[in-house]
């Protein structure tokens, strides 16, 4: 995942324009069928009544694992959105010019799942003060999001920012730069980005949180 990063000097750091976005395709790129840790289908339809919430926090394969590792997720997926660029490839997203960040979907039970226990492992394992950056994974991919399906998880967004905003800026951390913004449509990732650290447990991982709890979200 880093290697973009480090070596690709061409990497945009500004969204393009929707006009000059990649055109991509009609048809959605070959992913995995089931996930790989839990065995679940990875597309829908999900089971009635669950809900469905997305975050960008930097590389998606150690964003993911952060949200697997909560045993009563359904699942969790990989993915490119908030761009504009239809069907695009691990390539095109990369090159900056899709709009797209690095997301992960997550698939939950409501009545076992808070979402505010889903935006905690957000804020408290990625620096969200950063940019179109994490760490030294560098470009417009990279940019911390939450991206909200209902207007109760935008507003549980909206207020767990603002706290966890106050705490950064008693540690000594600047200003997030998350956007917060309606869930556009999500496009799966090939299946070898599915659950990669499962498959791959000495993978890479570029994620580092602030090692600042965020509060409770009253």
């Amino acid at each position: 995942m880093s290697l973009f990063s480090l070596f690709d000097k061409s990497q945009k750091l500004v969204m393009p324009d929707p006009d000059k976005a990649l055109k991509g395709r009609a048809n959605p790129i070959p992913t995995a069928e089931r996930h790989y840790v839990n065995g679940n289908p990875l597309k829908p339809p999900y089971p009635a009544g669950y809900a469905m919430a997305m975050f960008g926090m930097g590389c998606f394969w150690g964003a993911e694992r952060k949200f697997w590792q909560n045993a009563d997720v359904y699942i969790t997926a990989v993915g490119y959105s908030a761009g504009f660029t239809p069907n695009p490839t691990y390539e095109e997203v990369c090159s900056g010019l899709t709009g797209h960040s690095e997301v992960v979907l997550v698939v939950y039970d409501p009545a076992k799942v808070k979402y505010e226990q889903l935006l905690k492992i957000f804020w408290e394992n990625h620096d969200p003060t950063q940019g179109m950056r994490q760490g030294n994974d560098i470009g417009t991919q990279y940019r911390s999001g939450i991206y909200f399906y209902t207007e109760e998880q935008q507003k549980l967004a909206e207020k767990s920012k603002e706290l966890y905003q106050a705490v950064l800026t008693k540690a000594g951390y600047g200003k997030i730069t998350t956007e917060i913004l309606p869930a556009k449509e999500f496009y799966f990732a090939e299946a070898y980005h599915q659950q990669y650290l499962a498959k791959n447990p000495n993978g890479y991982c570029g994620l580092g949180g602030c090692k600042v709890p965020l509060p409770e979200i009253v």
